[in-house]
């Protein structure tokens, strides 16, 4: 990672249950900046490192997120401050995945019972200097726009290359960023994704945050539902299945994607485009959470 503009990720052809899907490996762009997270913390990739002295965001302890800003935050000599509910005795005692990298990178950690979280995370809000930036939990935030833009010429270039008259656009969504904001840059698309930290009612929330909410995106869901970052035998499936026909993806947001895309057959007429959202560093914790609930 240089902080320069991002060469553009190849698109490499895909296919999956009989059926060709391509695939932009956006998570090949960097280890510990990869897939979204590049794409959202793009603007602040640019910055001179004299504009902030200290990011602060909040989160999840093992978020994709918190890992990439503590990359940036590295690179840059900017002090990284993450708030985030009590750890359990387990992670404390030894530390793993990005967890384990956000700390060995500098990250100061905040610990927050869960009774107080969402009032630290209002207080963060309210004590911000000018030489301090917040970032949003999961980059959500209108920064976040110029890279995922840059994103959408990308694939308006790779479309017109390879002469499509159509296209489907599929990516998961925590916060719904970036789902957001190529359906913005790219109106004649179908952009499709599914809820993975919430509901759609939660994914809609989070998106009219940012503004209103284009007709080109499509939220789809599981018939069955799942909660974040759980173990299920189901997601475990598809992304060793996905990996056998030659990509991996992460247990998250790419097994939970691809698992609710594959209920909807009918939505994806056309040639489809997968963006590769990154986040495998974290497949060590969630491997773990699979074993100890006896599934692998």
């Amino acid at each position: 990672m240089d902080g320069t503009a991002a060469l553009p990720a190849p698109v490499e052809r895909f296919m999956f249950r009989g059926r060709e899907f391509f695939v932009k490996r956006d998570e090949l762009i960097d280890p510990l900046l990869s897939g979204n997270k590049y794409r959202k913390l793009y603007s602040l990739m640019q910055m001179p490192a004299e504009r902030y002295r200290r990011l602060t965001s909040y989160g999840g302890t093992q978020s994709n997120a918190m890992l990439s800003i503590a990359a940036l935050c590295r690179q840059k000599g900017w002090q990284f401050h993450y708030t985030a509910k009590a750890l359990p005795g387990r992670l404390k005692e030894h530390p793993t995945g990005n967890f384990k990298l956000a700390i060995e990178l500098g990250m100061q950690l905040h610990e927050v019972s869960p009774e107080r979280y969402h009032q630290a995370i209002s207080d963060l809000q309210d004590s911000q200097e000018e030489s301090e930036l917040l970032v949003p939990q999961g980059g959500a935030d209108p920064l976040a726009a110029r890279g995922i833009n840059i994103l959408a010429e990308e694939i308006t270039s790779w479309q017109r290359q390879m002469g499509m008259a159509s296209l489907n656009v599929v990516t998961p969504s925590g916060t719904g960023t970036t789902a957001y904001y190529l359906a913005c840059a790219l109106p004649d698309l179908n952009i499709l994704t599914t809820p993975v930290v919430g509901d759609s009612d939660y994914l809609h929330l989070q998106m009219r945050a940012l503004g209103d909410i284009p007709d080109n995106l499509c939220i789809i869901e599981s018939s069955k539902k799942q909660h974040f970052a759980k173990p299920y035998p189901e997601l475990l499936s598809i992304w060793r299945e996905l990996k056998a026909a030659g990509i991996a993806f992460d247990l998250i947001y790419g097994a939970k994607m691809w698992h609710t895309l594959m209920q909807h057959p009918a939505l994806l007429e056309g040639p489809t485009l997968y963006i590769h959202s990154g986040g495998l560093i974290g497949n060590e914790t969630m491997l773990n959470r699979y074993f100890h609930k006896g599934l692998i």
